[in-house]
């Protein structure tokens, strides 16, 4: 007769954050990476070269963007809203938060795509906690400035 264990199983709970969410993070950091660089609004072409796909490709998803309240969408471009803005905010210092903990705190190169990967699971607490821990950087590892947080203030 086998003897069954009395410590409970560990239970690992799995995520799965649906694609299009990340999709639409991705325009919207475009269009704030292209307001940050003064082109107001953002460009159809500009926002497929960012994000090397078709112009077609950026057009329905802006017009999805705009249905959502993220951004006005015109023939001449995008433009963020305000609720747009907050994301575009918090995705750019997600990204820029992990960027410095990587060349800071654990004295590595920089990988673009670890940090594209976490800055869309990453919640306001544990980025608050993460700028928090590496001193509240003032600019990334490339220069650009990291959003402030509530802890920065």
């Amino acid at each position: 007769m086998e003897k069954s264990s009395s410590k409970p199983a560990y239970v690992e709970h799995l995520f799965i954050e649906p694609v299009e969410t990340e999709h639409s993070e991705m325009y919207v950091k475009a269009i704030y990476l292209l307001k940050e660089s003064e082109e107001i609004p953002a460009k159809v072409k500009s926002i497929a070269k960012l994000l090397n796909v078709s112009a077609p490709s950026v057009v329905e998803m802006l017009k999805r963007l705009n249905a959502l309240g993220l951004v006005k969408y015109t023939r001449n471009g995008a433009i963020l809203t305000k609720k747009g803005l907050d994301v575009g905010r918090r995705i750019i210092r997600n990204y820029r938060l992990v960027e410095a903990l990587m060349a800071m705190k654990f004295k590595i190169p920089v990988d673009e795509r670890i940090a594209c990967g976490i800055e869309h699971l990453m919640t306001e607490k544990f980025s608050e906690a993460l700028c928090t821990l590496i001193k509240h950087p003032k600019k990334c590892p490339h220069g650009f400035s990291i959003p402030l947080g509530k802890c920065c203030k």
